[in-house]
């Protein structure tokens, strides 16, 4: 099971995560730009490691365990050390970071109670469109503009870029953290007032679910 292919792409990106600290830690455009290519493969696991699941049938509860485990890990160690160094960017860009990471420890708590009730949150695709911002935000702050002049394409401000994408990912996780909570509360107290303690709890449906 620990060696199944989805697995292991799990295991990696959590691998991934003292290597990308490390170098952003450098200071180095060099460095910096390694470090976004490490975060940019680790990112990329993610989605193949549920597809590769589920066209394998490799599906198990280690791997539904570790998958949201290692998305945070992966998002929270790269925006502390984003934060810590100095290179969140302009446009204020701190505060799309806290929103994220807080809607992150939104996420973890909503997941806990309701594994407790035997339920699920969905995943949607605008938190796919999330995601999706997010990484690539992430990716282009960890680059910065000195490892983009490095490569040549410093005309692009990838700072720049990387922070317009980081506050549309704060904006997106807003909606779709919303749209969680209410998820969580119909849980807690359904239609009609009844408290869920009081009612039968239904099995969630199988699979390797991706983090909303």
């Amino acid at each position: 099971m620990l060696t199944d292919l989805p697995n292991l792409l799990t295991l990696s990106r959590i691998a991934a995560v003292p290597l990308v600290v490390a170098l952003a830690a450098i200071g180095h455009p060099g460095a910096d730009l390694a470090a976004c290519l490490v975060f940019s493969a680790a990112a990329i696991t993610d989605y193949f490691d549920g597809k590769i699941a589920r066209f394998r049938r490799q599906l198990s509860d280690f791997g539904r365990m570790l998958d949201p485990i290692a998305d945070k890990l992966l998002v929270g160690a790269t925006l502390m050390v984003l934060a810590g160094e100095g290179r969140l960017g302009a446009f204020f860009t701190l505060f799309p970071a806290i929103v994220i990471m807080l809607r992150e420890i939104l996420v973890s708590g909503l997941r806990e109670y309701l594994a407790g009730v035997r339920a699920g949150l969905p995943v949607t695709p605008l938190a796919k469109w999330k995601t999706g911002f997010q990484m690539g935000a992430l990716g282009a702050l960890l680059a910065g503009d000195p490892a983009a002049r490095l490569l040549g394409i410093g005309f692009l401000h990838v700072t720049a870029i990387g922070s317009v994408m980081l506050w549309i990912a704060a904006g997106l996780t807003l909606v779709t953290g919303w749209g969680y909570v209410a998820t969580g509360l119909s849980h807690v107290m359904p239609a009609g007032g009844v408290p869920v303690s009081s009612l039968p709890q239904g099995g969630s449906s199988g699979g390797r679910s991706k983090e909303p």
